[in-house]
């Protein structure tokens, strides 16, 4: 049996893939149908500019009653709340993305492999797309009865 790719979150020989899905199996190469790549983000949550107007209505708020106080500490306040809400969504933008590989296992959707090292995920996709293409259907005359 030929060994593809071995590492600490997956295998991939000739005959199973092991990888760090939901739940963690083995499947067999032979029955992965539809195997695609997909890149998700971490969360469901992102910003946009509607959220991005929604924080910034929030410092306006708050800062309606210091104006009426002083107006150099709502200045102060926004001045404070506009970089910080710009820097929170940059930091955002930089956070790693998740890379997952999917396929259709005997009729289930299936998570096979998920990963935000781009590199690693790389090498276990390619390391399956080797093993895809040397995997040989089973010949009709397999099943034959004699």
């Amino acid at each position: 049996m030929r060994t593809y790719y071995r590492g600490p979150d997956a295998v991939v020989t000739g005959d199973i893939f092991v990888g760090n899905g939901t739940p963690r199996t083995a499947f067999a190469i032979r029955d992965l149908r539809n195997v695609c790549i997909t890149r998700t983000e971490a969360d469901d949550f992102r910003p946009n500019a509607a959220r991005m107007a929604g924080g910034l209505m929030i410092i306006a708020t708050a800062s309606w009653p210091l104006w009426q106080a002083s107006p150099a500490l709502a200045l102060a306040l926004v001045a404070l709340g506009v970089p910080a809400t710009v820097v929170g969504a940059a930091f955002w933008r930089l956070r790693p993305q998740r890379w997952e590989l999917r396929a259709t296992y005997r009729g289930t959707v299936v998570k096979l492999y998920t990963s935000t090292d781009e590199r690693v995920f790389n090498q276990v996709s390619r390391a399956l797309r080797r093993a895809i293409e040397n995997v040989h259907p089973p010949s009709v005359w397999d099943f034959a009865a004699a």
